[in-house]
């Protein structure tokens, strides 16, 4: 293909293709840092207009020393955290290690790997990354994508190849928490009794044991989602009909529990013991199914497809598949926990102590007593009519004397 000099600047070229169409592109020659001679050329401009501005931009960042900007500018948001990644890896802990290589490889890459580095923009960062995750993760974990997704430009910033990080001042709204602050999370987020009894059976008759037993012990003891995953099986004591509490887990790893109220034995009931011992025949069975036996220190709950520890993540998920299917309103595992406590605060006189309530959810009285506020209002007015009518039963039967 021929090109032919612009009139406007001699580094500025267009062709005509075969349906006779104009396209436009542009030749710039400069130095590098160490002087060496280079060529920056770029083209598939539909006028001469656009061309000129793309070729202007880069004879201002030669000219203002701005070299790497011009030598990366057909860098790959991929290509970029690829070598980001491929460079810092032996700085990090293990963790963060971890963490940024499944955000590059599953949300970042797939989202917005196409995309050039320097061109992409606020909008189609939100549109095309931010939106889809909210739709399949909760608020706090695409915010965790979001700021891995800025330390890395902020390295491309750091490294020159960026002139400033344009994805500092964007907001992710967190509804969770504006309901936290007008106090109306917990208001939904448990069941009543007949809505929980729902759930557990159409768990045990729809899902696979693990999911089950866990929805189970989670209700039936007020569990936080990652302490439960922590569980091994040395944490039962089924002579005592005991469960001890000593570390949480998630997909970061196993680390201590939240608070030192956290670590904890709470005494559980038959339904669960006999669940558990029922369950802990099928753990052995699938463990030597996967050529292993299983000991004291494995992690309770196992996939029935691998033999491995579940996610906490699974954990989500099914309980939305069996509360669609239960037909009953949306909790979060959280929610479990909350309906223990809600149900033994709320049975009147037979209700357990805020004391009682406090030890086995590894809270403070005085945390118990801010939560579950509501629980004690209602309290108190069953108190009160119940005193109403003691004393309207006492006039009566005087009056009949």
């Amino acid at each position: 293909m021929e090109y032919y000099k612009s009139k406007k600047d001699p580094e500025l070229y267009y062709s005509i293709n075969d349906k006779g169409e104009k396209r436009w592109m542009f030749r710039h020659k400069y130095y590098d840092s160490l002087g060496k001679r280079k060529e920056k050329k770029r083209r598939g401009f539909l006028t001469e207009k656009e061309a000129y501005q793309a070729l202007l931009d880069v004879k201002t960042n030669t000219l203002t020393g701005a070299i790497k900007q011009v030598e990366y500018s057909n860098f790959t948001v991929a290509e970029w955290f690829e070598l980001w990644y491929e460079t810092h890896e032996l700085d990090w802990k293990p963790t963060s290690r971890q963490q940024r290589e499944m955000a590059i490889r599953l949300q970042i890459k797939p989202l917005l790997g196409h995309y050039k580095l320097q061109e992409l923009d606020k909008t189609t960062y939100k549109r095309v990354f931010i939106n889809p995750l909210l739709k399949e993760y909760k608020v706090e974990t695409v915010k965790l994508f979001h700021r891995l997704f800025k330390i890395g430009i902020n390295a491309a910033v750091d490294d020159e190849i960026l002139p400033r990080n344009r994805f500092t001042k964007i907001t992710i709204r967190d509804e969770k928490e504006e309901l936290l602050s007008k106090g109306k999370i917990l208001k939904d987020n448990f069941l009543e009794a007949h809505e929980l009894n729902k759930l557990l059976s159409i768990a045990k008759e729809h899902d696979n044991i693990t999911n089950y037993t866990l929805f189970l012990l989670l209700a039936y003891t007020g569990l936080r989602r990652g302490e439960a995953c922590g569980l091994q099986w040395k944490n039962i004591d089924f002579t005592k009909r005991t469960l001890t509490v000593e570390r949480t887990r998630d997909n970061k790893g196993v680390r201590s529990p939240k608070t030192t109220n956290s670590y904890r034995t709470i005494l559980i009931d038959d339904i669960l013991i006999q669940q558990l011992k029922t369950y802990k025949k099928w753990c052995k069975e699938t463990k030597f199914k996967f050529g292993h036996l299983l000991v004291k220190i494995d992690f309770i709950f196992i996939s029935y497809q691998t033999g491995n520890p579940i996610t906490d993540n699974s954990i989500t998920y099914s309980l939305r598949r069996i509360i669609k299917k239960a037909d009953i309103k949306p909790i979060t595992p959280h929610g479990l926990r909350h309906t223990h406590a809600t149900l033994l605060l709320s049975q009147g006189k037979r209700g357990a102590s805020i004391k009682v309530v406090a030890e086995r959810l590894g809270n403070t009285p005085q945390m118990i007593l801010d939560i579950y506020g509501h629980t004690f209002l209602d309290l108190e007015e069953e108190t009160v009519q119940l005193f109403s009518e003691s004393l309207s039963g006492a006039k009566t039967g005087a009056n009949s004397e």
